[in-house]
């Protein structure tokens, strides 16, 4: 059984879909090296003890190599070339939107954000997921969801067999751990974050509901609280009502933002926040509040999508779209030291259910089972 992964994501930084396909393969790589094959564009220097498979990009000459359209092309040249390959993975949810003539195919769905908050993406993603991806769902021989939540949602706005999909949770990277104070400080130090705070990891956009966080800040400034927060992560769409929010409730001093910071920092940053918030409003998995858990940092986040089947009863859990329970929340977790103590154990328990080599496990099985169908 030979299984070839598209892995065009390790040619970009590593972040979000690059994380996941690394560290899929990294597990599977210690499971299976004779049958694992990687379909790229390029060489690169990751896991040189695995078969390649180059597939060349004919846009390479564009200023920006668009990969959007390889794999268009990849779709074309897998039903021209019959490669030795029995089961494709495609860990992009809009790819391969034809069925394979040679090769079995799965896809890995992570979410549909871009097509229930279509704000939160550019069109062209939101025309992709409305337009095409109920085409490649219904190509695919098996489709994998990251969450409980994810496969629902295929389930209700795709229609699609509840048993062609299945369900594999994500895992944080072993680096996200207590970590010593000295390797605490060296990132503190870096950052210049010499004060307590509380922090928020993720992206800048609209369904990450950052407003409804501003506010509960303020509502604990108010109340005496001095904490910080420190937002972590780059800006996409809908960011401006954050900005805006800020200058209307007078946080300028009280909200640092870092911007994209490196995942060898981000273990320590969550180990010295004293509290992370997530209020997102979706999410495909929620893989900032696991970190974090893993970290031993007390987490409040949403009640919301697949966050209650990732924290459990680690965390507190609120509606995002209640200021007021948000912030009564915070003002619990940081006047109570039995409680942060309570929820970092429970945490560090918690993250222990998801694992990388779980999770590689589990796809090999979806490979055997597919491989195997008629």
């Amino acid at each position: 059984m030979k299984i070839g992964i598209i892995s065009d994501r390790l040619n970009r930084p590593l972040t979000g879909i690059g994380n996941y396909v690394y560290n899929l393969i990294n597990e599977l790589s210690k499971i299976d090296k004779e049958n694992i094959y990687l379909i790229n564009y390029e060489e690169n220097h990751l896991f040189p003890e695995l078969s390649k498979i180059i597939v060349k990009n004919p846009f390479e000459k564009f200023p920006k190599k668009p990969f959007y359209f390889w794999h268009l092309y990849l779709n074309y040249y897998l039903n021209k070339k019959k490669l030795d390959v029995g089961v494709i993975h495609s860990p992009e949810s809009v790819a391969l939107f034809s069925k394979l003539k040679y090769q079995k195919k799965i896809i890995t769905v992570y979410d549909i954000i871009p097509y229930i908050f279509p704000r939160t993406s550019i069109k062209l993603n939101y025309y992709r997921y409305k337009y095409l991806f109920p085409l490649v769902l219904k190509k695919s021989d098996k489709i994998i969801s990251i969450s409980h939540h994810t496969k629902q949602d295929l389930i209700k706005h795709f229609k699609i067999p509840e048993d062609k999909i299945k369900v594999i949770h994500l895992a944080a990277n072993e680096n996200y751990k207590p970590l010593k104070e000295n390797e605490i400080n060296k990132v503190k130090e870096k950052y210049n974050l010499n004060y307590p705070f509380i922090l928020y990891v993720g992206a800048l956009s609209a369904n990450k509901n950052i407003p409804t966080l501003l506010k509960a800040i303020y509502k604990l400034k108010k109340q005496g609280i001095k904490y910080k927060l420190v937002i972590t992560g780059p800006k996409r769409w809908e960011y401006k009502s954050i900005f805006e929010t800020i200058e209307k409730l007078n946080l300028q001093k009280d909200v640092i933002f870092t911007g994209y910071v490196p995942d060898e920092d981000l273990p320590a940053l969550y180990n010295a926040a004293d509290l992370f918030v997530y209020p997102s409003l979706y999410e495909g998995f929620g893989l900032p509040p696991l970190e974090a858990m893993q970290c031993g940092t007390p987490v409040i986040t949403s009640n919301t999508s697949s966050l209650p089947e990732v924290v459990g009863d680690a965390g507190i859990m609120v509606n995002p779209y209640d200021v007021d329970e948000l912030a009564k929340a915070m003002y619990e977790v940081l006047t109570n030291d039995g409680l942060r103590e309570e929820l970092s154990k429970k945490g560090i328990e918690r993250a222990k259910l998801f694992s990388w080599k779980k999770c590689a496990e589990e796809h090999l099985k979806v490979y055997e089972e597919v491989y195997n169908m008629k």
